[in-house]
């Protein structure tokens, strides 16, 4: 005989001891009951319980480990001071008013943005679209031979191979040559490529090499032995290069090379693609006050405070020299920011699009706000299309963002899926004929609740043509989901898609 609560067999186990078990397994589901929907959406709450409730041994110690999305009460004090700082020191400088002028609704998502990352809106901004893969490092790195002052470099991934060691080198060039580096990187996020180990020897190198100048921390690592300990599952996402203040480069690509150092990537011809981007302008600023949040967290080292004597950086206005460019604002989020700052920008400029919307995303698992925004968009008449990678590199999002389809294609969504076995990992967004956002986020319930991650806003038309060309060439080699094909499809996908949907849910 099994007891249906905790599986467990009782024929040998004393009345006493049956009656302790039963008291403390339904105290537990009493208690869960009144806990875990506190602070979550509806439907990561109810996935948890399920889970919980079914499964509870393995469950309830899942959910102890990985169940709360809050960096550190430090991390989160750090955080709300630097963007009263921020807010502080660009007084005056924000552009909103100016662009509600133009467009209201994109002035009022300005200000949308501003008051939950604290960044201002301005113009003096050149932003580069880089597709080319090799291309972006190559410039990267000429760029990094230039510098005088300093290097700040932040990824989610960086790896020991070909493609990186180009960019490595010129900062271990730049060190020999007085520049000081700055270098994170996730600490979960590097350390499962191949090769790991030679990487941290390269740094440890370089580090003992030039001591006062080349600088390398693991963001949020995980120490158990050290007693550092931290949500496993909360890991910085972002892509941040900032070169002297003066130029900034920030997309999707993460240092590595195209196979992702994957030997079944290779066998299979799998190549990552991307979209990236180098800036000049007032938005290089912003990009250096987010990496200096991250490097002030891990290090107690406020690099701005090195530089100018001051909490931190003021010198974010364009000069005079600069002015007209893109307007551009940049938009952190991330466990630190309690309101999903990346999730209420795209929510706001679906809700704002009129004529069309595209977005580009390796991983669509949204929640339901903005499963609604983009099904009203298209019942609004927007013309929203979705593209999306035909095989993902990883087997449950997969099948979660598929079990999305349905419902978007029933609503007039159309849908992309660019072929495999490439994965088309580029993040971007285009709103009607004038606004773009790009940047590390996905569009997923992980990039708005786990991962720290960092968009860029971009109003201008005529950039808007270049995303337009990058679209084109996306679109040109991919295929469209039929409704009536996918509503045919097997039994057993859609199981899968189904079952998946749920772990999504577990956040």
């Amino acid at each position: 005989m099994l007891w249906p609560l905790s599986g467990l067999g009782i024929e040998t186990f004393p009345t006493w001891a049956v009656v302790l078990i039963l008291a403390v397994e339904i105290g537990i589901r009493l208690a869960v009951l009144g806990i875990i929907p506190e602070n979550r959406r509806p439907q990561t709450a109810m996935a948890w319980l399920i889970a919980i409730f079914f499964i509870p041994a393995v469950a309830l110690p899942l959910f102890l480990l990985i169940g709360s999305a809050k960096l550190s009460a430090r991390r989160q004090r750090r955080q709300a001071r630097i963007n009263e700082e921020v807010l502080r020191a660009t007084r005056g400088m924000d552009l909103s008013d100016q662009l509600r002028d133009l467009d209201e609704q994109l002035g009022a998502t300005a200000a949308l943005n501003r008051n939950l990352g604290a960044f201002p809106v301005q113009d003096g901004n050149r932003v580069e679209l880089i597709s080319g893969y090799e291309d972006y490092f190559d410039q990267m790195a000429a760029e990094i031979d230039g510098a005088e002052q300093y290097v700040h470099m932040l990824f989610y991934i960086i790896a020991e191979d070909p493609v990186a060691a180009k960019v490595l080198a010129a900062l271990e060039r730049a060190a020999a040559r007085g520049v000081t580096v700055r270098l994170l990187y996730d600490h979960v996020g590097s350390m499962r490529t191949n090769g790991y180990r030679k990487l941290v020897r390269r740094l440890r190198a370089a580090e003992k090499e030039w001591p006062d100048c080349f600088q390398w921390r693991r963001a949020l690592p995980i120490r158990p032995f050290r007693l550092r300990f931290s949500r496993p599952d909360l890991r910085n996402h972002r892509k941040i290069v900032v070169v002297d203040g003066r130029t900034a480069f920030t997309g999707s690509a993460n240092l590595i090379e195209s196979h992702y150092k994957r030997r079944s990537a290779q066998r299979m011809g799998r190549h990552w693609v991307e979209l990236n981007a180098k800036i000049t302008g007032p938005a290089v600023t912003g990009l250096d006050i987010v990496f200096a949040t991250d490097w002030y967290a891990e290090t107690d080292e406020n690099p701005a405070l090195t530089r100018h004597g001051h909490p931190m950086m003021v010198d974010i206005e364009a000069d005079e020299a600069t002015r007209g460019g893109s307007l551009a604002q940049v938009v952190p989020s991330g466990p630190g920011f309690p309101d999903e700052n990346n999730l209420r920008l795209f929510n706001d400029l679906i809700y704002q699009a009129t004529e069309r919307l595209v977005i580009c995303t390796p991983y669509l698992v949204p929640d339901d706000s903005l499963l609604y925004a983009l099904t009203n968009a298209s019942y609004r008449d927007v013309d929203v299309v979705v593209l999306v990678t035909e095989k993902a590199d990883q087997f449950l999002v997969q099948h979660a963002q598929q079990s999305y389809y349905q419902a978007l294609l029933e609503a007039g969504v159309r849908i992309f899926r660019y072929p495999a076995p490439d994965v088309l990992h580029s993040k971007f967004m285009v709103v009607d004929q004038d606004t773009a956002v790009l940047g590390s986020s996905n569009m997923d319930m992980r990039s708005f609740t786990l991962n720290l991650e960092v968009t860029l806003m971009v109003v201008d038309d005529e950039k808007i043509a270049e995303f337009d060309a990058v679209l084109a060439e996306y679109f040109r080699i991919s295929s469209e989901v039929s409704a009536d094909a996918w509503a045919s499809r097997s039994w057993g996908t859609r199981y899968l898609d189904n079952v998946s949907r749920l772990t999504a849910a577990l956040q």
